[in-house]
Order: structure tokens, then C-alpha cells, then sequence
């Protein structure tokens, strides 16, 4: 999973890089395999399948997070567990809007936008309600967790 807690200031090892890097890829194996009847929920909270493209290596990325609706958008936030750095899929995004999430068996090509700060406050309180460590998460790093909307495209 790609929100977990991490230590204050301290951003990831190689080690646990590489052993999130595994989890993930066993995580989205699973959740694909299964329509997302596995691995589709964390506690209460739905997960979705985020599919960016590499901004060095060109290559599909993919990272399970959780998220929220908003309308017909998926909601997401950039937190990393409060690290003090961006998650790669966020740099991702970036430097390439366009992304596609998997949902169920469902799967959906989006364009990603950050949320303005009006939008924000409405859309970060609805991810709290669904995952309280939020605010823990941005109490503990000194950057300000975007919080991303992801519009499907037709």
C-alpha cells in the first residue's frame, strides 16, 4: 500500500522502497485478478488501481490508493504517508495529466488536476471522514499534500 506511516523528515530506503515497490505489484495483481474483490477496501475505505506513465523510464506505473467520489470524479491525495517528498505517481502526473484508474473490473482514462484551495478544503474534509490519518499525515511534513481530482475523460 502506498499510504502508510513514515517516520517525521525521513523519506523512504532503498530497502523499503523496493519492498513497497513488491507489495504494490502483488497488491494490484491481486486486486486485477480478483475484479478488486480482493484488496479493493482497507478497513471501510474503497482503493482504486492509479496507472501513470513513468516521467523517466516511460513505463506504465501503478499504485493502489484510496479515494473518494465526487460527483463522477475520483478523488485522490498525494500524501505518502506524510513523507517530506511527492509520491513518484504524483510527479508522474505532472508531467502527464492523463492517467487511468482501475475500479472493480472497471477500468477508466482520466485527466488529473489539483484541486484549487476552495475545492480543497470541501474535498480534503470528505477524505478525512473516509481515512482520519489525513490530517495526521499533513501535521507531520512540512509540504503541502495536494490533493488531486481526477476527471474521466469520454
Amino acid at each position: 500500500m502506498t499510504e502508510r506511516e513514515t517516520s517525521p523528515g525521513k523519506d523512504l530506503s532503498g530497502p523499503a522502497k523496493m519492498a513497497l515497490k513488491l507489495g504494490s505489484g502483488a497488491h494490484a495483481g491481486v486486486y486485477r485478478a480478483t475484479g478488486g474483490k480482493l484488496f479493493g477496501r482497507m478497513g471501510k475505505s474503497p482503493i482504486l488501481l492509479f496507472n501513470t506513465v513513468g516521467r523517466k523510464s516511460g513505463k506504465k506505473r501503478t499504485s493502489p490508493l484510496l479515494y473518494v467520489m465526487d460527483g463522477e470524479n475520483f478523488v485522490i491525495i498525494a500524501s505518502k504517508g506524510g513523507a517530506p517528498t511527492h509520491p513518484a505517481w504524483y510527479l508522474n502526473l505532472m508531467a502527464n495529466p492523463e492517467a487511468t484508474v482501475e475500479v472493480g473490473d472497471q477500468e477508466v482514462r482520466v485527466r488529473a488536476e489539483e484541486a484549487d484551495a476552495e475545492e480543497k478544503a470541501r474535498l480534503w474534509q470528505k477524505m478525512v471522514e473516509m481515512y482520519p490519518a489525513y490530517d495526521d499525515y499533513q501535521k507531520k511534513t512540512e509540504r503541502e499534500i495536494p490533493l488531486v481530482v481526477l476527471h474521466p475523460l469520454e
